[in-house]
């Protein structure tokens, strides 16, 4: 098992396994069957008030990590978090999302909590 992030305007590879997009947003200009997305749980997106905190640059990358995963306690993305959980423990999962540095989104704190 594995689980990676990439973007989702990257090609599909094969060694992608289930793809999950984790943005709240469809991504622009993407048609849907070019992004191969075999899971949409919206419920694992930040708020959009942390969203739009993180992007005006009030905060650390650190600071925005801490509050998402308290967003993620909440039941209804504790649910949906197991759910790719279970899709991890039957193969590999590609986290895609929209954000030009992903090494700098809200899909890398959901890898680091899907691998540990």
């Amino acid at each position: 098992m594995s689980v990676r992030v990439r973007r989702v305007y990257d090609p599909p590879e094969p060694e992608d396994g289930a793809r999950v997009l984790v943005d709240r947003l469809w991504p622009r200009g993407l048609a849907k069957d070019a992004a191969r997305v075999d899971e949409w749980p919206k419920a694992l997106t930040p708020s959009t008030e942390l969203r739009r905190w993180y992007h005006a640059g009030e905060g650390s990358y650190e600071e925005f990590a801490e509050r998402y995963q308290a967003e993620l306690a909440s039941d209804e993305a504790s649910a949906a978090l197991d759910g790719v959980r279970e899709l991890a423990r039957e193969g590999d999962v590609t986290l895609l999302t929209a954000s030009k540095t992903p090494e700098q989104s809200h899909a890398t704190v959901l890898a680091r909590l899907l691998e540990g």
